[in-house]
């Protein structure tokens, strides 16, 4: 064979790798342009940092950064996002255990204290003043029931948010040893917004052993 023959040979075989090349160039560009478009399209993940994985909060797909528990039972990301955990529970239920006579605090505040706690999950009651301390922005049940012992005269028993009177319940009967006032409500608490009974009327100079008072958070807001 000429070598003008060999020349041919070779410009053709040239030819025909040129659009092998060119395809194999246009196929890193798509898997490029791919893989940036998937990217843009993925739903947001944050990264974790401080060595924290992300976290996900009662199974749905929310996910946070840089999580730092506060006392209150929130989750506040790098980003300034405060998040609530489905698992900060908040409860308490406090009892009169024995019958004595009022304090002589009691007597002047009229506060209507407890001397023993049953639940006190959060610990945001506190038994000394008998008064519970919301920690969180939310809705809260509540309710009581005071006895009054030996004792003629009709009491009012007041539920107290921030010092005001918001629900009462009376007792009057003068012809039995033991009545209690009881009531129930739901209130809507900012966060440290206080709450304790009162007794507005009457007096428990027979003692209010067996009276109770509970509550909780029904959901956060």
């Amino acid at each position: 064979m000429s070598l003008w023959g060999n020349a041919a040979g070779e410009r053709r075989a040239g030819a025909a790798l040129k659009p092998f090349k060119w395809e194999q160039s246009f196929l890193r560009v798509a898997k490029l342009l791919l893989s940036m478009v998937l990217m843009l399209l993925a739903p947001p993940t944050a990264c974790a940092q401080n060595d924290t994985e992300p976290i996900v909060l009662e199974g749905k797909c929310l996910v946070v950064c840089d999580s730092n528990p506060s006392s209150d039972g929130a989750i506040t990301s790098s980003l300034g996002i405060s998040v609530r955990s489905g698992s900060a529970k908040v409860a308490f239920s406090a009892i009169r255990n024995t019958n004595h006579e009022p304090s002589e605090m009691s007597n002047r505040t009229m506060t209507i204290y407890f001397d023993q706690v049953l639940v006190n999950i959060g610990n945001h009651f506190d038994l000394a003043s008998s008064a519970f301390v919301a920690p969180r922005k939310g809705i809260y049940s509540f309710s009581f029931h005071v006895v009054k012992v030996y004792n003629r005269q009709t009491i009012q028993v007041s539920l107290m948010q921030n010092n005001y009177p918001v629900i009462s319940a009376f007792a009057g009967d003068q012809d039995v040893t033991r009545e209690a006032a009881s009531n129930g409500v739901l209130l809507h608490m900012e966060r440290a917004d206080k709450v304790h009974l009162r007794l507005d009327r009457g007096n428990l100079m027979g003692g209010w052993k067996y009276s109770t008072f509970s509550g909780f958070l029904v959901f956060p807001l």
